[in-house]
């Protein structure tokens, strides 16, 4: 008889990601990731010190789970919010940076021009690919897989600093939605899928929804014509399939005035996965976020239950792992699809140049 270990199906796995206390797993984190065997992972600042230690934690991480195509994510946006740092880590500019680099090509050439156009015309898409492709090849260097990035929150103007200061590129849903492209096709080309984030927008936050609920007090047709489109647009392109999505901790008044976008089952029904068109999967935000009530098993259940993938914990307690783990159900075979979809997508991506953008994604 074969001693072999058959490795477990997706849907076997719990629909969730965590991350770990440190720069390796303790014995109790092996114990308890190897028995509940969680979607994958995510790591944080604390997690890494040389790609050497976050190589052997990455792979420490799959072992437990006994897949070698597990997902690990990392936020890396550039600027404020990178996990990766120097000395050890190149550092790379802000999504601001790019956008003000868009905004004064598009104002030279007039604001009506349309997306093939505009960006035959600017050098701000190149540069942003490229600096997301190098990004891309650092973490894939480590066996990273995933990146939540790149914000495409179009800013209102009484955006909250915690995002509007310089994670999102500019007002203009255009340049959001081109840049966002330049970046999803740069991080591909390294390897890495995208996260195109907080989906259905988070712009309209004047709370950071990390400590409060933030409510969107628009009419639809308002976040249709801004807030939707660069998703909308992403959600058309050939990228389609390759790409993730997090759900916003956001209240739009005048879609779900009772629930927040990550626990919205109308939202993500006909918003999401409707209007928008997203097909990809679709992970809420860390529900340790203090922008949603309630317990932490309330939470979980309520992520899924709006139609969520994966849902996600982050810098919690061991025993709030050790809960969620419990709590949450397995992968739905919708949800294995679409990851499986996800990271076929991004190991044939991986190495070819995306110069030739998609022409047939229109908003």
């Amino acid at each position: 008889m074969s001693n072999i270990k058959t490795a477990p199906k997706l849907t076997e796995l719990k629909a969730v990601i965590v991350d770990a206390e440190g720069t390796e797993l303790t014995r109790a984190e092996e114990d308890l990731f190897k028995a509940e065997k969680p979607a994958g992972f995510i790591l944080f600042r604390r997690n890494c010190v040389s790609k050497k230690q976050v190589k052997e934690l990455v792979a420490a991480m799959r072992a437990c789970v006994g897949r070698e195509d597990i997902p690990v994510l990392i936020d890396q946006e550039g600027g404020t919010v990178a996990r990766l740092r120097a000395p050890e880590w190149k550092e790379y500019p802000a999504a601001k940076t790019f956008g003000d680099m868009a905004r004064q090509s598009k104002k030279a050439v007039g604001s009506s021009v349309a997306y093939d156009q505009f960006a035959s015309l600017d050098e701000a898409f190149v540069a942003a690919r490229l600096n997301a492709c190098q990004m891309a090849r650092d973490m894939a260097e480590m066996g990273i897989t995933v990146n939540c990035a790149p914000v495409v929150d179009v800013p209102a103007p009484d955006c909250h600093e915690f995002l509007s200061a310089s994670r999102t590129y500019c007002e203009d849903p255009e340049v959001v939605g081109f840049l966002g492209e330049a970046v999803c096709r740069g991080l591909l080309e390294g390897a890495i899928t995208p996260v195109i984030k907080h989906i259905p927008g988070h712009g309209r936050a004047r709370v950071d929804s990390h400590l409060s609920l933030p409510v969107a007090d628009v009419s639809h047709s308002e976040l249709s014509a801004t807030d939707f489109k660069p998703f909308k647009y992403l959600s058309q392109s050939d990228m389609k399939t390759a790409l993730w999505a997090m759900a916003a901790h956001v209240v739009y008044s005048s879609l779900d005035p009772d629930s927040a976008a990550s626990i919205s089952r109308r939202i993500t029904d006909a918003v999401v996965r409707g209007e928008i068109g997203f097909q990809g999967v679709l992970l809420a935000d860390d529900v340790s976020m203090k922008a949603l009530g309630g317990t932490l098993e309330s939470r979980i259940r309520n992520t899924m239950a709006a139609g969520m993938d994966l849902t996600m914990l982050c810098n919690a307690s061991f025993a709030d792992r050790a809960l969620a783990l419990s709590v949450t159900p397995k992968l739905t075979d919708a949800a294995a699809g679409r990851i499986e979809a996800a990271e076929r997508q991004r190991v044939l991506n991986s190495g070819k140049r995306n110069d030739e953008r998609s022409r047939s994604a229109t908003v």
